[in-house]
């Protein structure tokens, strides 16, 4: 690879994980393009990570929907002629029981987690393949390997993504493109940090290292995946859930 600093796309990149991996990404000077549905969070917190002195874009971004997901690679291609990093870590969940989830809430949740990342790595390894580089890095779960009860949609969406992740790695090797997933599991964000207590120290009593994860112990995975030191590492799931998995 030349000098020239390297792009990365980090879809649902506005907030909480997404937003974790921006940062650490742009510590490496790396040209930082910040996906997600919330444009004017994603205009803010490209803006907060241009001050660190790197260059940004922000893309609003359905990553559900064929068109949005070729316009985010074409417009990264028009600001920095390259995708060299792409991170898919734009989800949602809907949770309940499978016998009362609705299915639009089933579809949803697919559409989004799953679809959305085929649609961006499809755009994405295009442009990879004739540069004959690139970084894939997924957002995958430990509910995609385990299973959880009232999460059957994002579950099986995860364990797509695992799937998915495997099966390209096959198909892009050999254009030096590797593509990998993490897993991570109970991790403090918006989301979980809204839980009842009871619930949140009940997750923490199944993990070896009694404590939640962070957003950062994620990007810190991402950033490895996506690193030199990685580049002999393709088709894995790397598990960061600070040993609810083992």
């Amino acid at each position: 690879m030349s000098d020239k600093a390297l792009s990365a796309i980090i879809t649902g990149g506005a907030r909480g994980i997404g937003k974790a991996i921006a940062r650490r990404l742009a510590k490496e000077g790396m040209n930082i393009i910040i996906s997600d549905i919330m444009g004017d969070e994603a205009v803010k917190t490209a803006r907060e990570i241009a001050e660190t002195g790197v260059r940004t874009l922000a893309v609003t971004t359905d990553v559900s929907k064929s068109h949005d997901a070729e316009e985010l690679i074409k417009q990264t291609m028009a600001a920095f002629g390259s995708v060299d990093i792409l991170v898919n870590n734009a989800g949602i969940t809907r949770d309940n029981l499978s016998i009362r989830m609705g299915e639009n809430d089933w579809d949803l949740v697919m559409s989004i987690n799953l679809k959305g990342t085929f649609l961006c790595s499809h755009f994405a390894a295009k442009e990879m393949m004739k540069k004959r580089f690139g970084r894939i890095v997924n957002l995958a779960s430990v509910s995609g390997i385990l299973g959880t009860a009232g999460q059957a949609n994002y579950a099986a969406s995860k364990a797509g993504i695992i799937a998915l992740s495997k099966s390209m790695a096959r198909e892009l090797g050999g254009r030096n493109i590797t593509i990998n997933a993490v897993a991570p599991g109970f991790i403090l964000t918006e989301m979980t940090e809204k839980l009842p207590e009871n619930v949140k120290e009940a997750y923490i009593m199944q993990i070896a290292l009694k404590r939640a994860g962070t957003p950062e112990d994620v990007a810190e995975a991402v950033y490895f995946l996506a690193s030199p030191a990685a580049q002999y590492i393709t088709g894995t799931v790397l598990n960061v859930s600070g040993g609810l998995l083992i």
